[in-house]
């Protein structure tokens, strides 16, 4: 390589717009999607990129795989996928803490490598909401192990976050600009980065295993109550004494249930919520008041394990804590607890929740109501409703969304407002294993394989394309494609050529290869906490691969090496993972860097280690 380039008017101007893209990154002066789209018009009028070409990067393998793996993941979301994830970790950690982090993280960070780590996060926020409230733990010692597996496990593949990506489209783009004589760099396979995934996701559990700040963690900053946000089990335990689990009762030809109505059983004593009834192939959460109980009729029961083994016992039931009939009706993604407030203008003031056919007309139950700070729950659906009344519901999301349409009562409890479907939740994963299996055995391109599962989704009713493209970012989207063309530019004007040229002839003779990765690695870090993991990747794989042809470095290592570090930032919320639980679990700035800081070095030298033993 000639290290000896003269800096020419084009590559002025390229490294001018890189100085300006970091420097509206770091002060926010604009927002980052508009500096994309800014660079991109500069580098198209001036010419540096030819105007066929401009767009180019809105119609890339990388920009196709994000919007991919975006939809793929809304697909499992509404199936529910995580919400029964949540409950199939609580049983398998029995309570014990150690073994909940460990299993939670290392599941999120296998997860992460399928699906974009943001996407990851946002399905995970709620499952660490709900096993916090259910285990005693609190959000602050939860999210941080969970964050740090994302992070790490989503460089077990090619997919697993936006630099990596990126990456066979920088390496594609570099082809076109190398030396003569050099070797054409092939794009990577997408488990090419497994063993460094790998390595990343275990030394994460093994840091919180046995250190992690555990001091930090617990909330020893007189915060240790950040638990699961309001809207919780918790929370409702404590407001209203609704708590314990939800059980199936089946009723057997001696239960004296047998021809009751579903009222007749709410009254009878010590009796459970009866939440939902199945008599037949008719099933119903929140049944009619007047529907009757049959021999062979399966009751779902909410309450403390002793009060509904006691119920059942004393009513002849068989009592089950596996949902075998009514799983689909409780899937936290499809139904749950809330509370709405009655305004003055409500038709519903003065009337009872009886009078209302509150379950049979709409198909909710009422469970407590809170007036004037005290709680009524016996003998709630004969009283008489009044403005102002906190009511508490017990129904399927999608019917407590319709009867809120009516502004008889205001919910303001967050709740799923889109249709859940947990009956697709079969075909949801027979695809993703599809899709991961051609991933592995076919030689497709990413993009295309992850647009099959896509595909595969919509056609099969998992996901509507209305939702389909509700699920995108489009700001990541405007981000990424506006921002690839001055990763192009860097390599065909030269600018990063000189950038790698200049470095070289400044550094000692016979230094080592490996000391060029780990400073590449620390200044490929330092760059994603100023200009995001996006633009530290497209700035600096161009010098990277240079940088390694003037050394005699391998350029394909240190591409990869730029990739998997521009995601290592477990300290500043300009990583969008980090920012996504700074809020809900209270982290302080000084806490996520005493965390994170050791963490990312510990990245820094397994990345270069394992580079090397790779390549």
């Amino acid at each position: 390589m000639d290290t000896a380039l003269t800096l020419t008017t084009d590559m002025k101007l390229v490294l001018g717009l890189v100085g300006f893209t970091m420097a509206m990154f770091l002060f926010e002066r604009i927002r980052s999607d508009v500096v994309a789209l800014v660079v991109m018009v500069v580098l198209g009028v001036t010419g540096l990129i030819a105007p066929e070409e401009i767009f180019a990067g809105f119609s890339g393998n990388a920009v196709m795989s994000i919007i991919a793996t975006t939809i793929l993941g809304a697909g499992l979301d509404r199936t529910g996928a995580l919400n029964r994830l949540a409950s199939w970790l609580l049983r398998r950690s029995r309570g014990i803490e150690q073994r909940l982090l460990l299993l939670a993280s290392a599941t999120a960070g296998i997860n992460s490598a399928f699906m974009q780590n943001t996407s990851v996060m946002a399905l995970y926020l709620p499952v660490a909401a709900r096993l916090a409230s259910r285990s005693g733990l609190t959000l602050k010692r939860l999210l941080m192990p969970i964050t740090a597996a994302i992070v790490m496990g989503g460089g077990l593949t090619m997919v697993g976050n936006s630099p990596l990506i990126l990456l066979n489209d920088l390496l594609i783009s570099a082809n076109n600009n190398l030396p003569s004589g050099s070797a054409t760099i092939e794009p990577l396979r997408m488990f090419a980065p497994l063993p460094i995934g790998v390595a990343l996701l275990v030394a994460s559990l093994l840091y919180f295993r046995f250190h992690g700040d555990r001091k930090s963690l617990a909330g020893e900053d007189g915060d240790g109550e950040s638990q699961a946000p309001a809207r919780t089990e918790s929370y409702f335990a404590r407001a209203y004494g609704i708590e314990g689990d939800v059980f199936e009762l089946t009723v057997s030809t001696e239960s004296p249930l047998v021809g009751m109505t579903v009222s007749e059983a709410e009254n009878l004593f010590d009796a459970p919520l009866l939440l939902a009834l199945k008599t037949g192939s008719d099933t119903r959460l929140a049944p009619p008041a007047d529907m009757r109980i049959w021999v062979g009729s399966v009751i779902g029961a909410m309450g403390p394990r002793q009060q509904v083994a006691d119920f059942a016992q004393n009513q002849f039931l068989r009592m089950s804590s596996r949902l075998r009939n009514l799983g689909d009706l409780f899937n936290p993604s499809r139904a749950g607890i809330s509370e709405a407030v009655i305004p003055p203008t409500s038709k519903l003031i003065g009337k009872t929740a009886g009078q209302l056919r509150l379950r049979k007309e709409r198909g909710i139950s009422l469970l407590a109501i809170n007036r004037d700070k005290q709680v009524i729950r016996e003998d709630v659906r004969n009283v008489a409703l009044r403005a102002g009344d906190m009511l508490v519901f017990h129904s399927i999301w999608q019917d407590l969304s319709a009867a809120a349409e009516s502004r008889d009562f205001v919910v303001v409890t967050d709740y799923p407002k889109g249709e859940q479907r947990p009956h697709k939740f079969k075909i949801a994963m027979a695809i993703f294993a599809i899709t991961i299996i051609i991933a592995l055995t076919s030689r497709l391109p990413v993009a295309l394989t992850l647009l099959t599962g896509v595909a595969g989704m919509l056609l099969t009713g998992v996901l509507r394309m209305d939702e389909a493209y509700a699920s995108i970012s489009w700001k990541t989207i405007f981000m990424m494609a506006g921002l690839i063309p001055l990763g192009w530019a860097m390599d065909s004007s030269g600018a990063a050529a000189w950038v790698a040229g200049h470095t070289i002839d400044k550094l000692p003779d016979g230094i080592p290869i490996w000391v060029l990765e780990l400073a590449l690695a620390l200044l490929t870090t330092a760059f994603s906490l100023v200009i995001s993991h996006v633009g530290a990747t497209i700035v600096t794989v161009p010098i990277a691969v240079n940088l390694a042809l003037a050394a005699g470095g391998n350029p394909t290592a240190f591409a990869l090496i730029v990739a998997l570090s521009a995601s290592n930032n477990l300290m500043t919320a300009s990583n969008p993972v980090i920012s996504m639980v700074m809020g809900p679990a209270k982290y302080t700035p000084r806490e996520m860097w005493r965390i994170g800081a050791p963490l990312s070095l510990l990245y820094t030298v397994i990345v270069v280690v394992m580079i090397n033993i790779m390549f």
